[in-house]
């Protein structure tokens, strides 16, 4: 597997365009005034599944030969993902299979089966389900695509990074939550290309640090568990390919608690009038860490989806702020 270039970011683009509209980038002056910097969130919360990952299912699923799609994919999913190869099979007339954990998200586990792919429910988190994915793979001849370890998913996804700097040049910082690492690390080579001097930071559930730990140490790190109320961050295990991208072209990785992460949605609520999910509300919980570091900067916040439960939303409302 080789890293996606600028160039293949630039004909991703291209090919989603006509599937996609392009998300807004919106900036907020009481959410100015709370962080000290400029911060422009980038809505993808917005799109058709309510997620990033949806670009980079557009663009993979498009690419398939006949042979690779009279066979029909399978993948595993915590939710978003799920409903990217989803859409993008229905979009392009391919039978999709999506295995997720037992007790996912209902609603997007909702949303996966209601635009046509089969749902096969198994283990008890992301890795389980995964594991299940590559079996019925091996056993049906499905085309098993990887929620990481995917060329044409990272280019799809870093789609993302390259309509923040075409909408707002000045920025020279972007936030990315990580669960596989295949939004930010597209976003940042996308960014990086652009504006090799601007900062790309990392940020993840302290509950599931898997990804983090591998950044740090440059080997695939695993965790026994990934008790996150951020769904999307949920990954016990790292990938290889996004792995490498992280460390080639992210400046920092930083990791939240879920009370933090908590408040990033109440936030979002009250200062954007915008739902986001944990995973989308990350960002924005990292960069309260990091207001003083980030003082003088414009500063763009991937808000990466806004899939939230309605229990899970109450609860963040009714969270106290972290200490």
């Amino acid at each position: 597997m080789k890293q996606p270039t600028f160039l293949d970011i630039l004909d991703a683009q291209r090919r989603i365009r006509p599937h996609l509209a392009q998300t807004p980038l919106y900036t907020y002056p009481t959410l100015n005034r709370l962080l000290g910097f400029t911060a422009y969130v980038k809505h993808e919360n917005h799109n058709p599944t309510g997620a990033f990952k949806v670009r980079g299912g557009i663009n993979l699923v498009s690419r398939l030969g006949p042979e690779e799609k009279s066979r029909g994919v399978v993948t595993a999913s915590t939710g978003n993902h799920g409903q990217s190869i989803a859409l993008a099979s229905k979009v392009f007339g391919v039978e999709a299979h999506v295995c997720v954990p037992v007790g996912a998200n209902p609603d997007k586990v909702t949303a996966i089966r209601s635009l046509g792919a089969e749902i096969v429910e198994s283990g008890r988190d992301f890795e389980e389900a995964r594991l299940n994915a590559e079996r019925l793979a091996e056993a049906h001849g499905y085309r098993y695509v990887s929620s990481g370890d995917e060329p044409h998913l990272i280019s799809g996804v870093g789609t993302i990074g390259l309509e923040i700097m075409q909408q707002e040049p000045a920025i020279d910082t972007v936030i990315s939550p990580v669960g596989s690492g295949t939004g930010c690390g597209g976003t940042a080579i996308a960014v990086k290309s652009i504006n090799p001097g601007a900062r790309v930071i990392a940020v993840q559930a302290e509950n599931a640090p898997s990804v983090y730990r591998s950044w740090l140490s440059g080997e695939l790190q695993r965790t026994d568990s990934a008790d996150t109320m951020a769904d999307g961050l949920a990954t016990r295990s790292a990938f290889r390919l996004p792995l490498q991208i992280l460390r080639d072209w992210v400046d920092e990785f930083t990791l939240v608690s879920e009370a933090e992460i908590r408040r990033g949605v109440r936030l979002y609520l009250e200062h954007c009038r915008t739902v986001a999910e944990g995973a989308g509300a990350a960002p924005l919980a990292a960069a309260l860490k990091m207001r003083d570091e980030l003082a003088g900067c414009n500063v763009a916040l991937v808000l990466s989806g806004g899939n939230i439960t309605l229990a899970e939303l109450k609860r963040c409302l009714e969270a106290a702020d972290p200490a």
